[in-house]
């Protein structure tokens, strides 16, 4: 008994406390420290102003005191820097160290260029060596020989290699675009996630604080005999479900960001505000559109398609060094009587090594980048119908459950309100159609989300240029969470 005692003192001085907070406008960064207070909280590190509904030592604590003491803000915040969705995907494209390894990558091709174009570097020959005479006459002496050999470069063979240096820089450009347009998308979608926390978060408060006066409207009526104890017994436990619902809000809301804080990078602050909204949809062109689109700029495609002309260079290649390698060759013998100077030609015959060996090898290396094109082409092909499948349904979620379900269940939650108000329905019938509008809502809530996944992963298929805006409001849709 004492304890139930206490339980009703608890909810109604939370009662009493909530609406000095719960008229208040939630700061973008007041879900950052919502985690941390709870942490002070059971830490015993709050501030005496906020220990002060427990300081009363013959009082006994319920087990929602701490609860209580969790979900209230603090008194005062820090300014906390707020970035909109193109600040990040370009802060992110400036920090983040696999964008600079793909910017290596793209550097190394470009010297396999200057390396293509070079030409092979002279071999110079000197000898030392001493002339010893057997016979009468012959003078003995110091006989150096020096001798210069320049290799030909044949003009097909360095045309081919500078063409698969080209071929190579642009399948790095194009895995660049590919890292970038997967970077941007798992920010995008970081950034997403927080949105949908944060707007979890706030739908938490709202339940808390009419909670907090269904609660109080409970013990009211039980107080002056128009209903039954067991409704105060049930508006109590549904106040503890819902400070329980808003501090698993406020961790979520902290997880997210730490996400969004790793897919960006180290430069983002430790507390960090977003601007933007959930709740505006995506422009999506139609289907026949996007598959034209995607075969010419999705990045990977591109890569594939370089990677394809290079290895099919390469099979030339490899057959124009069937060709006789020809080097110029010019010598000299000092001899302590006389000099010997020779001029001429060194030919390499390819007559053992018909080079067979790397001629098949690279057939067949063309041959795997020609599947591996044609398959990614059909994999992204049917990624794009699913993705896109997949933004239709979610629209249509959407749109019903704005226009229709939603608003029945605010519907319902006024009628319900109203007979209970007078006494024409009991407390069950209230938290029932509480419990429709909460769960309502938390369908629209996870409907947006996927609605901007399934654009973000259409845009990731075009390999978007990460700079740009994630998505392009076509028209303002209200998030009904009030």
């Amino acid at each position: 008994m004492k304890t139930k005692k206490s339980l009703t003192w608890v909810a109604s001085l939370s009662f009493v406390a909530a609406p000095a907070w719960a008229a208040q406008p939630v700061p973008a960064s007041a879900s950052a420290n919502m985690a941390h207070t709870g942490t002070q909280a059971e830490a015993g590190q709050l501030p005496a102003a906020r220990q002060a509904p427990t300081a009363t030592p013959t009082t006994t604590t319920a087990p929602g005191m701490k609860l209580a003491a969790k979900a209230m803000p603090r008194a005062t915040t820090p300014a906390a820097e707020n970035f909109a969705l193109p600040q990040l995907l370009e802060l992110a494209q400036s920090t983040n160290k696999g964008a600079e390894a793909a910017q290596a990558n793209v550097d190394a091709a470009t010297a396999a260029i200057s390396s293509a174009r070079a030409y092979p570097n002279p071999q110079v020959e000197v000898m030392y060596g001493r002339l010893s005479g057997k016979q009468p006459g012959v003078t003995s002496g110091n006989a150096p020989s020096y001798a210069v050999v320049q290799k030909f470069d044949y003009p097909n063979q360095r045309n081919l290699r500078q063409q698969m240096a080209g071929r190579g820089l642009e399948a790095s450009e194009a895995q660049r675009q590919t890292f970038r347009a997967e970077l941007a998308a798992r920010v995008k979608t970081a950034y997403f996630q927080v949105l949908r926390r944060e707007t979890e978060l706030a739908a938490a408060r709202e339940d808390l604080n009419l909670m907090r006066q269904i609660q109080e409207r409970a013990k009211v009526r039980v107080g002056v005999g128009e209903a039954p104890r067991y409704e105060l017994i049930k508006a109590d436990t549904e106040l503890l479900a819902a400070q329980k619902t808003l501090q698993t809000a406020e961790l979520r809301v902290d997880q997210s960001k730490a996400s969004l804080r790793q897919q960006v990078g180290g430069a983002m602050p430790m507390r960090f505000g977003l601007t933007g909204s959930l709740a505006n949809t995506p422009d999506v062109p139609n289907l026949a559109v996007l598959r034209d689109g995607m075969q010419a700029s999705n990045a990977e495609l591109n890569q594939r398609r370089s990677e394809l002309e290079r290895a099919r260079l390469g099979v030339d290649y490899q057959r124009s060094l069937r060709w006789p390698e020809v080097s110029l060759r010019a010598s000299t013998d000092r001899q302590p009587d006389n000099n010997v100077s020779q001029i001429g030609l060194v030919m390499t015959i390819p007559l053992w090594d018909r080079r067979s060996g790397p001629v098949g090898e690279a057939t067949a290396q063309a041959t795997q980048a020609r599947t591996a094109l044609e398959a990614r082409e059909f994999e992204l092909a049917q990624e794009l119908d699913t993705a896109y499948q997949q933004y239709e349904i979610t629209q249509a979620q959407v749109t019903a459950l704005e226009s229709g379900i939603v608003r029945e269940a605010e519907s319902a939650l006024g009628v319900a309100e109203a007979a209970y108000r007078f006494g024409e329905r009991g407390i069950l019938d209230y938290l029932d159609a509480q419990r429709v509008l909460r769960n309502a809502r938390s369908e629209l809530i996870n409907a947006q989300y996927e609605l901007q996944i399934a654009a973000i992963q259409i845009e990731k298929l075009m390999s978007a240029t990460p700079g740009a805006a994630a998505v392009v409001p076509s028209r303002p849709v209200s998030q009904n969470l009030n």
